[in-house]
């Protein structure tokens, strides 16, 4: 039966490294608790990233891209691709060496709620940015201040379009080509906020269409006159904004300049649908498939009694019986469990990223390549298939060899308390040598779940 400590570091973190189980035992509540009370400094490595600001300011200019100027497209590329391999591989030394896995964790989930991915090519080198400003400052508040900053983040403008979304009725609704653009504002009510079945329809999607217009990227293609503000910064332009007033959700709205979109935003994570949603969704996340009902309630009611304060939710997850219920650990995505794995063998992490991102691939989860705006399945099914269990297999024996002189005994004591089946025991006791008993004990079902 798995203990509290070890339930603490990998159903609610992201795997033990060595020695750290010892180090939860001692109050396996309290060790969550710590993390979500007062926020961890940002790791060195990632305040060595450039911010959004810096980027945009080294790449070429818009115009030289678009006029066809090959060098300028070429190193545009890039530059892209070369920031993307390195926040890859900054994200990942984080998350292998954190001492703090629950917040990691929090990180991770709220990033992939507000997903943004390189599958749009214009989006590859901005998703590691996206994850320092406008993800990992809000994890610890107010989910309304979390919805705002990744909506208005000029990564999220970008990758749903809202940059080149224009009201009909703006002043320059009949000069440009680009119309409305509802992307943004779908994807705000059904995946960031209200959810299937939150009670909007199409007019509320147009509405807020309309409300997000002027909501744009600073020289993302706009004439020279318009693009004030520093280059790659969100900016609101009130030339592309809809005039008038908006109903939506049966309220209205019509204020001046950027006001208004931040009302409605602020509006939806109020919205009692919105606690619904993101209640479900922590609780599928740290519990189960089909968590209880009985959970999912209190964290409705944590979120709306709190006002969308997103430490009140934690809380409930960590005191709740629910999330420490023996057998319920959810299967690890292929991410979770190359980093718990690393994390258990005390690897360092400081892996090149091309060596990161072609691993990930293989195992069907390249990092910041959702495969859509709904981000990587949070389902058991969708990481089951033949082909991903055997490339977990390949993994596993690659890092076995490369580990050197591990015992996998050892191994399963310091990831799973010693905890495992004794058919899992007798392979690992009766294997030809440490690096195939290593890969075995990476391989077990008990170190698959967390």
């Amino acid at each position: 039966m798995a203990e509290p400590a070890v339930i603490a570091a990998n159903r609610f973190g992201l795997g033990a490294r060595p020695g750290e189980l010892d180090k939860v035992r001692r109050d396996p509540r309290g060790w969550l608790s710590r993390q979500i009370e007062i926020t961890p400094a940002s790791p060195p490595v990632l305040l060595a990233r450039p911010g959004m600001a810096e980027i945009a300011a080294s790449l070429p200019g818009a115009k030289a891209v678009k006029d066809g100027d090959a060098m300028a497209r070429k190193k545009l590329r890039d530059s892209l691709h070369s920031l993307y391999l390195a926040d890859v591989s900054a994200q990942l030394s984080v998350q292998v060496a954190t001492e703090t896995g629950f917040h990691e964790r929090l990180v991770q989930f709220w990033l992939n709620h507000f997903t943004v991915s390189g599958t749009r090519r214009q989006i590859v080198g901005f998703a590691g940015a996206f994850e320092r400003e406008a993800i990992r400052p809000h994890v610890l508040g107010g989910f309304g201040a979390l919805l705002r900053a990744a909506a208005l983040h000029p990564t999220m403008l970008l990758y749903l379009d809202n940059a080149r979304s224009v009201g009909p009725n703006s002043k320059l609704g009949n000069k440009r080509e680009i119309g409305l653009n509802e992307n943004l504002a779908r994807e705000l009510m059904e995946l960031h906020s209200l959810g299937v079945g939150g009670g909007y329809g199409q007019d509320d999607v147009r509405a807020l269409a309309n409300i997000l217009t002027g909501w744009t990227v600073s020289r993302a293609g706009l004439p020279e006159r318009l693009a004030k503000g520093e280059r790659g910064s969100a900016i609101f332009v009130p030339a592309l904004h809809e005039p008038g007033p908006k109903t939506l959700l049966g309220r209205t709205y019509g204020e001046a300049g950027g006001e208004e979109a931040e009302r409605a935003i602020a509006d939806l994570a109020n919205h009692p649908a919105t606690a619904k949603f993101i209640a479900a969704k922590l609780a599928r996340h740290f519990t189960a498939e089909a968590p209880s009902t009985d959970l999912t309630d209190a964290l409705a009611r944590a979120y709306l009694e709190s006002g969308g304060h997103l430490p009140a939710l934690y809380r409930v997850l960590i005191e709740r019986p629910d999330a420490w219920r023996v057998g319920s650990g959810k299967l690890r995505s292929p991410h979770e469990w190359v980093v718990a794995l690393l994390r258990g063998i005390g690897q360092k992490a400081d892996l090149p990223g091309e060596r990161i991102v072609a691993a990930m691939k293989a195992l069907g989860q390249q990092p910041f390549f959702a495969p859509s705006p709904a981000g990587w399945p949070d389902r058991d099914d969708a990481w089951l298939s033949p082909e991903s269990l055997m490339a977990r297999v390949d993994f596993a024996r690659v890092s076995a060899t490369r580990a050197g002189d591990i015992d996998p005994l050892r191994f399963v004591a310091e990831t799973l308390g010693g905890r495992v089946a004794e058919a899992t025991m007798f392979q690992l006791r009766n294997a030809a040598n440490r690096p195939e008993g290593l890969a075995l004990a990476m391989l077990a079902p008990e170190f698959l779940r967390r």
